[in-house]
């Protein structure tokens, strides 16, 4: 019976979260209240007050749950999270590598665009919620900076901003490249983006 409860939570959580996603979506962040996730996901909001004390606090749950998983992400002492798969892709470096780490990330690329929009807006209105995905991308720029180290490639003092200036370009592509008319079908903008993650890390 416990275990049958700790399943019916876990959904629970689950679907208020995926609700939470959704209505961002739809009304945006700033017009998004706590009753309209909990309308959108069959319950109440003391429901809702029962799993997250404030809207700020599901979209942060957004970010360290479900954008995390999408990306394999893994809790980090060092930097909060962390996805070794990047960090063997830089360490190895080869643009087959890179390629197909890029080809990778660009498949869920529907699924985390939505969320690392919203937790833009979300920074832009919410004082809870500062450079929300700022930070989060800097966890993965010390993804990048971890496999120059591991590679002995660069100096030390460039390879954090090497991981700075990739995430960009990743940022800016993972963003854009469905409304941007940048004449490159999409291996050719994978090939484009990878060319210049090699020299960016090397």
């Amino acid at each position: 019976m416990a275990n049958l409860r700790e399943a019916q939570k876990r959904m629970t959580r689950r679907l208020l979260l995926e609700s939470g996603l959704e209505t961002f979506k739809t009304k945006g962040y700033a017009a998004t209240t706590v009753d309209d996730i909990a309308t959108a996901a069959g319950t109440t909001r003391v429901t809702f007050y029962a799993y997250f004390p404030s809207r700020s606090d599901l979209m942060k749950a957004l970010i360290d749950e479900q954008l995390n998983e999408a990306l394999q992400r893994v809790r980090s002492p060092e930097h909060g999270s962390t996805a070794q798969d990047l960090v063997a892709t830089v360490a190895e470096g080869t643009p087959e590598a890179i390629t197909a780490w890029l080809r990778r990330t660009a498949e869920i690329w529907p699924a985390i665009r939505p969320i690392i929009r919203i937790g833009r807006d979300a920074s832009v209105v919410d004082p809870e919620l500062p450079d929300l995905v700022e930070r989060w991308l800097e966890e993965a720029i010390s993804d990048i900076e971890d496999g120059l180290e591991a590679a002995g490639r660069l100096e030390p003092h460039q390879r954090h901003f090497r991981g700075v200036l990739a995430m960009a370009e990743l940022d800016y592509v993972a963003q854009h490249w469905d409304r941007a008319d940048w004449k490159l079908s999409r291996d050719q903008m994978i090939g484009e983006l990878a060319a210049s993650w090699v020299r960016l890390l090397h």
